[in-house]
């Protein structure tokens, strides 16, 4: 790893926990918006939009604290496949999403942008599963 990335390590590991908590307690704020986009193939979409916002919360906190950095590091990568349905369904499903801030539906661009996102903050949370 280059030195000037190796230094922004600590750093952006507490942009990190605070980026997973905020959007974990959002789930519960504004839950409709995020049950839209749960594939129809799942049951109870409600519960698992208060289900994964728990677990943005737990990792983000997890993240945070070096005793459990490792394995919140590992849940994170996992978390993040478990909700990639939700964005592949609302890339291709044409679900209009009502209730985002400014009142409008996300472009085609950021539907689909969300994908290869993932994949980024996949990789973002697998730097911190060496424990470090």
């Amino acid at each position: 790893m280059c030195a000037s990335l190796a230094q922004l390590k600590r750093p952006l590991l507490y942009v990190m926990g605070p980026l997973y908590v905020v959007a974990g307690v959002l789930h519960f704020v504004v839950p409709g918006l995020y049950v839209q986009i749960v594939p129809p193939v799942f049951p109870a979409p409600l519960a698992l939009v208060y289900l994964s916002g728990l677990a943005e919360v737990g990792v983000g906190i997890g993240i945070l604290l070096p005793q459990t950095r490792q394995y919140a590091a590992w849940a994170t990568v996992v978390l993040l496949a478990a909700i990639f349905p939700a964005n592949v369904y609302m890339a291709t499903s044409g679900v209009v999403v009502a209730g985002m801030p400014g009142g409008r539906d996300p472009s085609a661009f950021v539907r689909w942008a969300r994908l290869p996102l993932q994949g980024v903050l996949m990789l973002w949370a697998y730097w911190y599963t060496d424990g470090d």
